[in-house]
């Protein structure tokens, strides 16, 4: 795959997302909503922050799985239940993407949302990848 990442000049510098990602490749990989889950399908981490590296370590594991890299990823969304809380840790949530993802950043967004599904699911992630 090749991923193109497109910033233009016009548009506000992006910090930690690519404003958009122009991929090449013959599979696409769509990664289903990813929380906090262990193993045992109990969610784990109190914090926005632990709970975030969680999620990403399980979407991360599930596009590994499927033979994919992160600079496959070409879209990921970021839910969360709490915008202000996820705005207060977003250096360290950056810190956590660019240590388990490094820094070709995909299209991102980030949602507020009431709820996830697990009641105790702080954030959730998805996205999809573009794989040679």
């Amino acid at each position: 795959m090749t991923a193109e990442r497109v910033n233009p000049p016009d548009l506000s510098p992006p910090t930690g997302f690519s404003h958009a990602a122009v991929a090449t490749g013959t599979r696409l990989v769509f990664l289903a909503g990813q929380t906090a889950l262990d193993p045992d399908g109990k969610i784990t981490g109190e914090t926005l922050p632990a709970q975030f590296e969680r999620a990403l370590g399980n979407l991360l594991t599930a596009l590994h799985a499927a033979g994919g890299t992160p600079a496959d990823l070409a879209r990921v969304t970021v839910y969360t239940t709490d915008l202000t809380a996820y705005r207060a840790h977003a250096p360290e949530l950056g810190r956590i993407w660019r240590d388990a993802a490094g820094r070709d950043y995909p299209a991102m967004a980030v949602v507020e949302v009431s709820r996830l599904w697990d009641t105790e699911a702080l954030v959730e992630l998805d996205g999809f990848a573009v794989l040679p």
